[in-house]
C-alpha cells in the first residue's frame, strides 16, 4: 500500500515535470532575445586583399611546429591584422629535400578557418590560388603550423586577435603568447 507522504512525493513531481514541459516552448522563443534586441546583428565582409612584397630572408621569422623536419618561416614584412579580424601573412615552408614552398594566407580568429590567396612562385612572384575558400583549421599530426599560429601566436582566444608586434614578439621568443622560451 502507498503512503500518503509517497502519493503526495509523487504528485509534486509530476507537477514540476509538467511545468517543466510546458515551459519548454516558451524558454526556447526567448532563449535569445536579450542578445538580439542588445546586439547589432552584421554580416561578415572580408576586406579587399593586396598581395605583398615576395619574402625576403632578413625578415622572415622561424616558426616552432615541434617535431618534424621542414622548417616554417612567418615574413614578418607581411604580417597585418585586418579591421575584418583576419590575419594575413607569408608563410615559407623549406622541405628536407630542399624544395620551398611560399604562400600568403589568411587566418580568422573568431571562426578558426583559413585561407590561402595565393602561392610564390621560383622567379620571386605571386601567382593567385584557385581555390581560394575558408577552411576550418583541422588538427594535424604531422606539419600542423596553421594551428600553431592559430593558437599560440595570432588567436590567443578566439575572440581575441594578437597585434602585429605581439605576433612578431611570439614569433621571435618560439613560445605562445605570455611566454619565453629563452
Amino acid at each position: 500500500m502507498i503512503s500518503l507522504r509517497r502519493l503526495r512525493w509523487c504528485a509534486n513531481v509530476i507537477t514540476a515535470v509538467s511545468a517543466l514541459i510546458l515551459s519548454l516552448p516558451a524558454a526556447s522563443q526567448w532563449k535569445d532575445w536579450d542578445y538580439d534586441l542588445d546586439q547589432e546583428k552584421k554580416s561578415w565582409e572580408e576586406m579587399q586583399t593586396k598581395l605583398p612584397p615576395y619574402p625576403k630572408p632578413e625578415t622572415l621569422l622561424k616558426l616552432d611546429v615541434g617535431g618534424g623536419a621542414n622548417n616554417f618561416f612567418v615574413d614578418g614584412a607581411s604580417l597585418t591584422v585586418g579591421d575584418d579580424g583576419v590575419v594575413r601573412y607569408a608563410l615559407m615552408v623549406k622541405t628536407t629535400g630542399g624544395a620551398t614552398n611560399v604562400s600568403f594566407e589568411g587566418i580568422r580568429c573568431d571562426t578558426r578557418e583559413l585561407r590561402v590567396y595565393a602561392f610564390g612562385r621560383p622567379n620571386g612572384e605571386w601567382s593567385r590560388a584557385r581555390n581560394t575558400g575558408w577552411r576550418y583549421i583541422e588538427f594535424r599530426d604531422v606539419n600542423n603550423y596553421h594551428l600553431t599560429l592559430f593558437r599560440e601566436h595570432f588567436c590567443p582566444t578566439r575572440n581575441t586577435i594578437a597585434t602585429v608586434p605581439q605576433i612578431i614578439r611570439t614569433l621571435k621568443q618560439r613560445g605562445p603568447l605570455g611566454t619565453s622560451t629563452d
